[in-house]
């Protein structure tokens, strides 16, 4: 897959309808840098969203995929399979958005609480115990999640699959 043969042909349709890249990106619910990005091979859009350009478009996504127009017709039930991948795929990110949304919330929970026992000067084994596990539970979580949201997270998860024996996810490096 070329990446820059589709960014050429992404401009192409959208001049074709002749459109700005602010109109696409508003259009499509993304930045005008993203639309940039795309156009110049930087970057590819999620496959929800190349679905959503293939239906704004009139065209096939294995022509967006390919660069170039196609003179046959995606059978429509890989057209269906393709739909499916991209909701399955937009699920698993909703599902690791939400998974970090909460770690990050625990993390902030255990610095407030080793704050307040800093804050109030609470002494003694017991709260000393407590102010070095809320620090230590932050950072750990911060850490963890950072590396979660870093290009690391998916070769962390894949390595997870392997052991679990579940096969492993493409990566784009």
């Amino acid at each position: 897959m070329d990446q820059r043969k589709i960014g050429v042909f992404l401009k192409t349709l959208r001049k074709e309808k002749n459109i700005t890249q602010e109109q696409l990106a508003e259009k499509m619910g993304v930045s005008n840098r993203s639309v940039s990005r795309w156009e110049t091979g930087a970057n590819l859009p999620d496959l929800d969203i190349l679905m959503q350009l293939a239906d704004y478009y009139s065209v096939e996504l294995r022509e967006i995929l390919d660069g170039e127009r196609r003179t046959q017709n995606m059978d429509p039930e890989m057209e269906e399979t393709v739909l499916k991948v991209a909701d399955y795929s937009n699920q698993e990110k909703l599902r690791l958005t939400r998974r970090l949304h909460w770690l990050f919330l625990a993390a902030i929970g255990a610095l407030m609480l080793a704050f307040l026992v800093s804050f109030w000067e609470l002494t003694g084994p017991f709260f000393d115990f407590l102010s070095g596990m809320g620090q230590g539970v932050a950072l750990g979580m911060l850490i963890v999640g950072a590396l979660f949201t870093s290009r690391y997270g998916a070769k962390i998860r894949n390595f997870k699959r392997r052991l679990l024996g579940k096969g492993e996810l493409k990566i784009d490096n």
